[in-house]
């Protein structure tokens, strides 16, 4: 049967499908790239806009238009993050990805038959705990890397993509994985995470500190973004006795509001809400059996994906 739409307006140019198809996979894959969804929807605008801009007999000249499609994006990314780091060097605060609900229905990607062991999933690649680790790498490490090892573009692809050598590139994703190794720890189950996570909620429900403590990494890391919008800790919290201390003095300010077991970019988190308002979303990364990172989103820009979840 076809279509509504084709019923009253007629056939959809198929080559018009194409390009609207690979909108799903182009916000993808800039979210990874700078960490924020607006900012990816923005990308894809801009992409668009600029395949709207070209010639007809330039656009129906383009054998892959999924190609050229990517390519302005990811190029658009490089720029967008290269400006970004002056910007998060003016943040009020610490600068934190922007969390998702759900789980991430546009996380498809190029499959490949033949996946080395070292390659990062699609699904690893969306949560928090890598996000922040691709904040720390160069805006040429990142595209090269996400890219390559994500999205399992080649070598001679990435270059044209971001105007270096292949062997560059290859170089740029090898540092980048290089530094992601160093730093990356093997998350436990997820069945376990949401243990812990439902856990935490209890006890900080509870104002237990001791319980708490019990839950915490002795290295456990908290940080907050507020983007000085809104009441956030400027600096991340260390320690087991420090973390779970501030936990106190938010869970008595917070009294009164609704804590909900949610899964926030594919892992299990909990979201503050007040008056059917999410104004706080929690991200967690669990390993060994403890809580070694959380999150805390209160930047109510970033709080916009949310407002329905």
């Amino acid at each position: 049967m076809n279509d509504s739409s084709e019923r009253t307006h007629g056939p959809i140019d198929p080559s018009l499908k194409a390009i609207v198809s690979e909108r799903r996979q182009l916000i993808g894959l800039a979210y990874r790239l700078v960490g924020s969804l607006s900012e990816a929807e923005d990308v894809v605008q801009e992409t668009y806009t600029r395949w709207y801009a070209l010639p007809t007999d330039r656009r129906e000249a383009i054998a892959s238009p999924g190609a050229w499609l990517t390519t302005v994006a990811s190029r658009i990314c490089l720029d967008l993050l290269g400006s970004a780091r002056a910007r998060r060097e003016r943040y009020v605060g610490e600068w934190l990805p922007e969390p998702l609900p759900g789980d991430l229905e546009w996380t498809t990607g190029r499959p490949s038959a033949a996946d080395p062991a070292d390659r990062i999933t699609l699904d690893e690649s969306i949560n928090m705990a890598f996000l922040v680790v691709l904040e720390s790498l160069t805006p040429a490490e990142r595209v090269a890397f996400v890219l390559h090892d994500v999205f399992r573009y080649a070598f001679a692809e990435v270059a044209e993509i971001v105007g270096r050598s292949p062997a560059a590139c290859r170089q740029l994703a090898s540092s980048a994985r290089r530094r992601i190794r160093a730093t990356r720890v093997s998350p436990a189950p997820i069945a376990r995470q949401a243990e812990l996570v439902k856990d935490f909620k209890k006890a900080w429900e509870a104002k237990d500190i001791g319980a708490l403590i019990g839950l915490l990494d002795p290295d456990v890391r908290a940080a907050s973004d507020g983007g000085g919008l809104v009441k956030a800790a400027l600096h991340p919290f260390e320690g087991r006795e420090e973390v779970a201390s501030y936990l106190m003095s938010v869970a008595h300010l917070t009294s009164g509001l609704e804590l909900l077991e949610r899964d926030v970019n594919g892992r299990p988190g909990l979201v503050l809400r007040q008056a059917e308002l999410t104004v706080a979303v929690f991200a967690f990364h669990v390993a060994e059996d403890r809580i070694q990172r959380i999150w805390g989103m209160r930047n109510p820009e970033k709080l916009r994906p949310w407002a329905d979840a």
